[in-house]
């Protein structure tokens, strides 16, 4: 699973966590298990406001782009994150600008 980061000024809060191939968002899951190799699920379609763009498979790995929120002044680890690769089940650590 690659999931890529993309920063947004909003004041909601975001917390992820991996269960192979599903993905629980807020506390919502987002069951991508059976999206084939190959397969892509257009960006609007997955009913969640924090996934941003299509949902890929590509060679086995799940590749999506989800919605960083951040406060005004956010450190450039939030602004500029790295994708986080292959996380490990559990609860997703994600950079943050809170003290």
């Amino acid at each position: 699973m690659i999931i890529s980061l993309s920063p947004q000024r909003r004041n909601d809060t975001l917390t992820v966590t991996k269960s192979g191939d599903v993905l629980t968002i807020n506390g919502e899951d987002f069951d991508f298990t059976d999206l084939p190799d190959g397969e892509t699920i257009p960006a609007g379609v997955v009913p969640c406001e924090f996934i941003t763009g299509p949902v890929m498979r590509i060679d086995g790995d799940l590749h999506l782009t989800v919605i960083l929120p951040h406060s005004a002044n956010p450190p450039s680890s939030v602004t500029h994150p790295d994708p986080i690769i292959d996380p490990d089940d559990g609860p997703i650590p994600l950079p943050t600008d809170e003290a």
